[in-house]
């Protein structure tokens, strides 16, 4: 298989959360893996959004979800499911980490702020 330039799997995940939530005291629903620089961020159910916004700024239009059991690749640009190689480990967030997430900063109405 070839790879298209927006993957690279030997690029490690950025960390076991949204970098941009876990900056400003955020939380998410879910988590997905840039294909490209391995930058974790939020899903667009989540309040920010981090993920698509780090496609868009920096051009990399590829995700994979980073939760367990779930090995699927995204496509921004045709907003559709993709193909893709394993990525570096670890393919999904730490077992141990609630959804939503991290279970600390997790308000109480959380359903009704998803997108």
């Amino acid at each position: 298989m070839t790879l298209p330039p927006e993957i690279d799997p030997g690029v490690g995940p950025s960390g076991a959360g949204c970098v941009e939530c876990d900056a400003s005291g955020g939380w998410w629903f879910h988590l997905r893996r840039c294909a490209a620089c391995g930058h974790v961020g939020c899903c667009d159910s989540s309040p920010a959004q981090h993920a698509s916004a780090h496609a868009a700024a920096a051009g990399h239009p590829i995700i994979r979800s980073y939760e367990p059991g779930e090995a699927w690749f995204w496509d921004y640009r045709t907003q559709d499911f993709a193909e893709g190689p394993e990525l570096s480990p670890p393919q999904h967030h730490p077992l141990d980490q609630t959804v939503p997430g991290p279970a600390d900063r997790v308000p109480e109405d959380w359903a009704d702020r998803l997108h």
